[in-house]
């Protein structure tokens, strides 16, 4: 009995090209400047307090993290602030993402007419500069009663929320099938059925996708929040935080640092816990 060996050999190796290695040096490059940075703030964020110098360090040379982040946490009286936030982005993302979902189905969805345009009057809201929206704002909070509310913040972050979540919103609906519409058309079902029971289901990792970038959007806001707030019950998160890198020389740069860590880490929870949901919406389905 005779055994038959094959044996198999493996494919050579291509060789690097020029224009290979041009395209990879290229991307190391990025990333160092991207990353460099980050780097920049978590080693100053270490270094205690007490033993910085006044030049920025490269290197970690202690640890004073925690005591930081707790110096930054009273004197910014970050606690108010980030539940100020929380409530914010929460609830304005939230009915922004109902509010272009609902565009997106009827202009995409719905037989309705001059749909390229219904488009551009929605997404055109986020083509202006914001710092185009402050006079008119301040002037019109200040007449009605609006200014230094949470209600006012409220209504600011849900109108710049809404043209980019609708954006989302339509790019997604123009990937979903046809078909599934017209037959539920054809078994008598209404558009108010057949948006909840079958495009909202169809849509909700878009929608989970679109809420984790306005929710960033509005927990990282500053210009609005120093605009339209004072008190220390109604301003954002990094209004206080931009208070406290104004006490820059009383308590430091890497308090100030740890503070940013510090507001930094919902975003970076929510973006984790919904990776799932953000990486399948920005797939296209045929």
């Amino acid at each position: 009995m005779t055994t038959l060996r094959t044996t198999r050999r493996s494919a050579p190796r291509a060789r690097p090209t020029p224009g290979r290695i041009l395209r990879n040096a290229t991307l190391v490059v990025i990333s160092l400047a991207w990353a460099l940075p980050t780097w920049l703030l978590l080693v100053n964020a270490l270094v205690p307090a007490a033993d910085y110098g006044g030049t920025p360090h490269w290197w970690p040379r202690g640890f004073g993290l925690f005591d930081n982040m707790s110096l930054a946490w009273t004197q910014a009286d970050l606690g108010p602030a980030m539940g100020n936030s929380l409530l914010y982005a929460v609830t304005s993302a939230a009915t922004a993402i109902v509010v272009a979902t609902t565009a997106a189905f009827a202009t995409v969805v719905m037989p309705v007419k001059h749909k390229t345009l219904w488009f551009w009057l929605i997404y055109s809201g986020t083509l202006l500069p914001l710092q185009v929206f402050l006079r008119p704002l301040f002037l019109a909070y200040a007449d009605t009663g609006l200014y230094d509310a949470q209600f006012g913040l409220f209504l600011v972050y849900v109108a710049i929320a809404i043209p980019f979540a609708y954006f989302i919103m339509r790019n997604f609906a123009l990937t979903l099938a046809p078909e599934i519409i017209e037959a539920a058309r054809m078994d008598g079902a209404s558009w108010w059925r057949i948006f909840w029971q079958i495009h909202v289901p169809l849509s909700r990792s878009a929608m989970v996708a679109a809420f984790v970038f306005q929710f960033v959007a509005v927990w990282n806001d500053l210009l609005f929040g120093i605009t339209l707030s004072t008190s220390s019950n109604i301003r954002p998160v990094m209004a206080a935080l931009a208070e406290l890198q104004g006490n820059y020389s009383n308590v430091g740069p890497p308090v100030v640092l740890g503070g940013a860590l510090l507001v930094s880490l919902p975003t970076v929870v929510l973006f984790f816990s919904a990776q799932r949901f953000f990486v399948s919406s920005l797939k296209l389905h045929g």
